[in-house]
């Protein structure tokens, strides 16, 4: 900068002019704006502390004219501990019975309850006691979980102040933080948990004048753990912590208005069923009404066929009805997923990844955007030493050591740790010494003070006697006690860049009042080494991660930057905008990388229009204000070393550090998931397949098989499937959906063509072979139907074919072995009538066979399935506009990538061009080049100059004119 003055300076004596008479005029052109840059420079450098802020309610105003002397009379406080309540969190507790009492709802839990009550009414106690079991196994497990997570409430409530010190009747008194009212004068000091939402009175608690900052550590509303400085009027919030000073202040909201009581108002309203008990319900609906369907068919024709016969009892038909139902419906279909996702839950354990709620790690495949806290998540939540800005002749050790003789040494202050921890480290003069700088001796130091924003040291230098002084503080106060307002932008630059910056100077040539500036010392809290790895693998692994914090947006947008992100960083003030709709919001939610200035209302909020567009969103975070967000999410995630609040709000939490063990969660979480997806897939193949066949059979052929081999095929084929949870699969690399209408259909394809081989074994037996129908055609019938569709199940492992994904050994042996089991069944004669080694061996071959066969049938249905076939064959409303805003979408994104495409060539042409160009060619156009801009920047100076003067004289016209 001194530079480029000194050469304008010389070109303007070339032209004659007197320097002296344009110095005056450039000095007067830099000094025009001064005021406002300095203004601006210093709003820039408050960026950095973040803001909570919040209203006096209208009907609390008028209560807050309490005399601070004497404070509320203990009648007042009753009046108004009676008007607003107590100073506590309420909560609602349900009756663990009644709670218990709830898992026993839901379509498969109502069949499974009607079909106990049949049992019990046709007094079939085996039956009754099995269904029973069952109902009871799976309510429990649901029930053990889910109480595991219900103390979210209870942290919270922890974190507050029990005991507090108030004003009452002149004296101040301990009483409970429970009693506290609106108007109550409490008194605030170091190390105290700050009760209640309360203005700052400027007053020290003996009622005279104190240092006019508090420093309050409010991370537990903001994320951040810097603590921050609060004068008087300021706003302090519950649960926040006072680390500096002493101050009194005066409540103005308790209990659930306070800013900590909304996040525990925001957590009630947070009781969504979950995404995996839906889906559960779903499948549930429709096996239930198929069901009921044709078993009650079956029910009325057997009645009416054997009317007034001992075949047509009521009583009689309803237990073969019932046999019928207990193998049809999928009894084991919640206990094996419950057994899979418990697995599952100690595979993630070994990870680092600790399961809270089992039904969790379904949601965590599905999971496709994932909003992550960014202070002490996707960053150390520590300032450490930047790049500084450095003067003309100083070096980057020199500030350093300059900063480290003006620093605090034993202080838990963060600013002056990450001096001292950087100084240590990068300078030698400093590697064998713990206090002391070789060569220099501290006559005197006085520490910060937020009045002037600056610290001070006076510095004696041993070897040449010199004695100096040195400032450390705000870069503004810094600017103006050097003179050195040319150099504003660039403290801007560094504070739009989110760096927290402090100036360094000292004083020159034995002069007290004569300063010189070193440079400006940047802190950024950085990101952890391991965080954008995590996020390149998570938008692999097809999961958006979406950064949330309570910093200003420019700080923000430059972690962004360093971690890889997209930088499109939303005010969170913009979620709750009057002049935009609902759906613009939601859009702009949606497109968003990040969201900055948030409280934990908007995390709540950035969640819900992310459910609402449809995602399954993840949440991570570490405090008390992330735990409404954690709550609301499919997926809440506490990292390691959060508070008690946002792990018990949270769904899973992580033992390693960062983000990392995330990508480990979501790799376990969708191997579980294909294993459940595998094992519905062939439940509800298995269940439709059951049911068709017997209903045509029974009303075409009159034909029944004894209940025994119909409890049979239903135990032991559920029973082998458990060891699904230990099955080798095939990951996914997009989120993991249901696609509850594609599995259905599957279901049905892969059933109607079991029917027909089913079918076919009957008929060809029967009537090619001639083997009795009540004889050993019952044991053909049930070795196909227990081997064919339960072959299946190596099938739908996969939306490939079968060989793609080989099985685990112990899944192979556990199919196969129950197979053998029942051909022994079968061969030996044991519940029926035996039939010959070769048959049973063949019939367990053509199961295999149609196993092959299906398999290729699953792969071309997974092949051609799309949302556009779906919307052809059920074409609803809102299919058909989600299909039209795809194709819309869709055109945009080629529109898009055509443009870029373009633009592509023309770079790419124009490199060529330049390549062909010799290297001297290139250095001359340089050099003209950078004559002309030397040019130009003269003649700008010029102009301006010229311009000023000739708006003096216009001025000095003007004047002589009035």
């Amino acid at each position: 900068m001194e530079d480029n003055q000194n050469h304008v300076s010389s070109k303007i004596q070339e032209k004659g002019e007197p320097s002296h008479k344009k110095h005056d005029v450039i000095k007067k052109i830099k000094n025009k704006y001064k005021e406002t840059r300095h203004h601006d420079h210093e709003n820039k450098d408050e960026q950095h502390d973040i803001q909570v802020s919040d209203e006096i309610p209208p009907g609390v105003e008028e209560l807050l004219n309490t005399d601070p002397k004497s404070g509320l009379s203990t009648a007042e406080a009753q009046t108004r501990l009676e008007r607003f309540g107590r100073n506590e969190i309420s909560e609602y507790k349900r009756n663990k019975i009644l709670k218990f009492l709830t898992y026993f709802r839901g379509s498969i839990a109502y069949l499974i309850e009607a079909a106990c009550i049949v049992a019990a009414i046709v007094e079939d106690w085996v039956d009754f006691g099995i269904i029973l079991a069952l109902l009871f196994v799976n309510a429990s497990i649901g029930f053990i979980e889910e109480a595991r997570a219900e103390s979210a409430l209870d942290a919270l409530k922890q974190s507050l102040a029990l005991k507090t010190r108030a004003k009452r009747n002149g004296k101040i008194i301990e009483i409970d933080a429970a009693e506290l009212v609106p108007g109550d004068i409490v008194a605030l000091r170091i190390g105290d948990i700050i009760p209640a939402d309360s203005k700052l009175l400027g007053i020290g608690i003996s009622g005279s004048e104190t240092d006019p900052y508090l420093t309050v550590d409010q991370s537990a509303l903001t994320g951040e753990s810097l603590p921050v400085n609060r004068k008087k009027g300021d706003s302090v919030f519950s649960s926040s912590i006072v680390k500096q000073g002493q101050m009194l202040g005066i409540v103005y909201k308790t209990g659930a208005d306070t800013y900590i009581g909304r996040a525990a108002t925001l957590m009630n309203m947070t009781n969504d069923q979950g995404h995996f008990q839906k889906i559960i319900n779903q499948i549930g609906d429709f096996l239930i009404w198929i069901t009921i369907v044709l078993v009650t068919i079956i029910f009325v024709y057997l009645v009416v066929k054997f009317k007034n016969t001992e075949q047509g009892n009521v009583l009689k038909v309803l237990q073969h009805v019932l046999v019928l139902t207990v193998a049809a419906i999928p009894v084991g279909l919640p206990t094996v997923l419950s057994v899979t996702m418990a697995v599952g839950a100690k595979q993630l354990a070994a990870k680092k990844v600790v399961v809270k709620r089992l039904t969790a790690i379904e949601e965590l495949a599905s999971v496709s955007v994932l909003c992550s806290d960014k202070t002490g998540t996707m960053t150390l939540n520590e300032l450490i030493f930047d790049e500084p800005w450095l003067s003309q002749g100083y070096k980057k050790s020199d500030i350093l050591l300059y900063a480290y003789l003006c620093s605090e040494q034993n202080t838990n202050d963060a600013i002056e740790m990450a001096i001292v921890t950087a100084a240590k480290r990068e300078l030698d003069i400093l590697k064998d010494h713990e206090h002391d700088v070789p060569g220099y001796k501290t006559k005197s130091y006085t520490p910060f003070n937020p009045s002037v924003k600056y610290s001070k040291a006076t510095i004696m230098n041993l070897e040449t006697n010199e004695t100096f002084q040195i400032v450390k503080g705000a870069p503004q106060v810094i600017i103006k006690l050097t003179d050195r307002e040319e150099i504003t932008d660039i403290v801007t630059d560094l504070a739009k860049r989110g760096l927290r910056a402090l100036g360094v100077a000292r004083t020159i040539d034995n002069d007290p009042d004569k300063w010189e500036l070193i440079g400006f010392i940047s802190f950024l809290d950085p990101p952890r080494p391991d965080t954008q790895e995590t996020i390149k693998k998570c938008k692999n692994l097809g999961v958006k991660i979406k950064m949330i914090t309570g910093d200003q947006v420019v700080i923000a947008k430059e972690v962004a930057h360093r971690l890889g992100m997209g930088r499109v960083i939303l005010d969170a003030n913009h979620l709750s905008d009057p002049s935009k709709s609902l759906d613009e919001i939601t859009a702009h939610c949606e497109r968003a990388d990040g969201f900055a200035q948030v409280t934990p209302e908007h995390k709540f909020k950035v969640v819900e229009l992310l459910q609402r567009k449809g995602y399954l969103v993840g949440m991570t975070g570490d405090g008390v204000n992330d735990a409404p967000a954690l709550k609301k999410a499919n997926v809440g995630i506490a990292v390691a070393g959060c508070t008690d609040a946002a792990r018990s709000a949270s769904d899973i939490s992580l033992l390693g550090p960062g983000l990392s063990t995330i990508v480990d969660g979501i790799m376990t979480s969708r191997a579980i998931f294909q294993r459940m997806r595998s094992y519905a897939l062939y439940r509800i193949t298995s269940t439709i397949h059951f049911l068709l066949f017997f209903f045509f059979i029974t009303l075409t052929q009159d034909w029944t098989m004894p209940a025994i081999l119909l409890i049979l095929i239903a135990i032991l084929n559920d029973a082998a499937t458990i060891v699904i949870s230990v099955d080798n699969t095939k990951i996914s690399n997009t989120p993991d959906k249901w696609r509850i209408g594609q599995l259905i259909t599957l279901s049905f394809i892969l059933g109607i063509c079991l029917t027909g081989f089913s079918f076919g074994h009957y008929f060809i037996f029967k009537n090619i072979f001639g083997v009795p129908k009540d004889g050993q055609l019952q044991t053909i019938i049930y070795l196909h139907i227990s081997s064919a569709p339960h072959f299946m199940i190596f099938s739908t492992r996969l939306s490939g074919f079968f060989w793609e994904n080989l099985p685990s050994p112990t899944f192979f042996l556990a199919i196969i072995g129950t197979q053998i089991f029942a051909l022994i069944i079968s061969v030996f004669g044991w519940l029926s009538p035996k039939i010959p080694l070769s048959t049973a061996v063949t019939i367990l071959c053509i199961s295999l066979g149609i196993f092959a066969l299906l398999d290729i049938i699953k792969v071309i249905v997974f092949k051609y399935w799309s949302f556009e076939l779906t919307t052809i064959l059920w074409p609803t409303r809102s299919r058909r506009a989600k299909l039209a805003a795809r194709k819309r979408e869709r055109e945009h994104n080629r529109n898009i990538i055509e443009n870029f495409s373009k633009i592509q060539k023309v770079l790419t042409l124009v490199r060529v061009i330049r390549a062909f160009r010799s290297r001297n060619e290139t250095n001359e156009n340089n050099e003209k080049n950078e004559k002309k801009n030397e040019s130009n920047v003269e003649n700008n100076v010029e102009n301006n100059v010229e311009n000023n003067e000739n708006s003096e004289n216009n001025e000095k016209i003007e004047e002589q004119n009035q």
